[in-house]
């Protein structure tokens, strides 16, 4: 028989290893990475771990964790993430440094005293002296509201007595005949420079959307101008424009009141030139 290896020899507990046979933490989370295939870096992004930290707990190094609370968190994390049982090595971790810490104890809860508002007395004084001021305030309203009536009734009984006996026929006024209304071709006429071109647009019709260039393609206008409303562009050369309704709308160019026939509905593109009223 040999005593030495004897299950119930006193140096060895009965079915278990020794505690001094098994790996360091960081030695298992190691060996297990690598037995299931995963690098360092895959294992840091699937756990959130920094990699620095990973490689500095698998050297048993738990200096970098910031703390016990953090270190156990991240042998958890790890753990899962290559295989291993977290409770046993977290175990393993309490036993290497001191044990798991009791936790810290709540603070007793003081419930605040309430403060209860002292019970404001009615201020009879301001309230009596506020109600004799409403009186007075009424009082001499009313009377002053009296004599206005009184007032403004003489004045009427009076003013109706001294004008009755004027019944005189009112002078018929002269009424002067309206001027005629200018044409709308005289006012696009009167004031036109000779050494631009100028061109008005009156819409005759409902509506009709319009388009203005200067000679340079600056944009001078574009939009929609509704029943009665007009517009006036001038340049040094050139004006081109845009009709999106050529029928609704009327041209004064130069002075000159464009002749052309335009449909409803019909878009127009036209140029025009300082002392040219026909289109370009």
């Amino acid at each position: 028989m040999s005593i030495g290896n004897s299950p119930d020899s006193p140096g060895t507990p009965s079915g278990n290893a020794p505690e001094d046979d098994r790996p360091s933490i960081g030695r298992a989370l190691q060996q297990a990475r690598i037995a299931a295939g995963l690098t360092v870096d895959e294992v840091s992004t699937s756990t959130r771990v920094r990699s620095p930290i990973v490689h500095a707990i698998e050297a048993d190094d738990f200096s970098r964790c910031g703390g016990d609370v953090y270190a156990r968190g991240h042998i958890r994390m790890l753990a899962d993430a290559v295989g291993l049982d977290p409770a046993a090595l977290v175990a393993q971790y309490d036993g290497a440094h001191g044990g798991r810490p009791a936790p810290t104890p709540a603070a007793p809860l003081f419930e605040a005293e309430r403060i209860r508002p002292e019970r404001r007395r009615p201020n009879w004084t301001a309230a009596m002296v506020a109600a004799i001021v409403a009186v007075v305030g009424y009082v001499g309203f009313t009377m002053f509201s009296g004599n206005d009536k009184e007032t403004s009734s003489r004045s009427v009984a009076e003013g109706a007595t001294a004008t009755a006996p004027a019944s005189k026929k009112p002078t018929a006024v002269p009424v002067k005949p309206a001027p005629p209304k200018p044409d709308r071709s005289d006012s696009a006429i009167a004031a036109v420079p000779t050494d631009r071109v100028t061109v008005k647009m009156v819409v005759t019709g409902t509506k009709s959307w319009v388009s203005a260039r200067a000679y340079n393609g600056r944009l001078l206008f574009d939009g929609t101008l509704l029943q009665g409303e007009s517009k006036t562009f001038t340049d040094p050369q050139k004006l081109d424009l845009v009709l999106g309704d050529s029928g609704a709308i009327q041209l004064f160019v130069n002075g000159k009141e464009v002749q052309d026939d335009f449909s409803p509905g019909q878009v127009e593109r036209l140029t025009y030139t300082k002392g040219d009223p026909q289109a370009g």
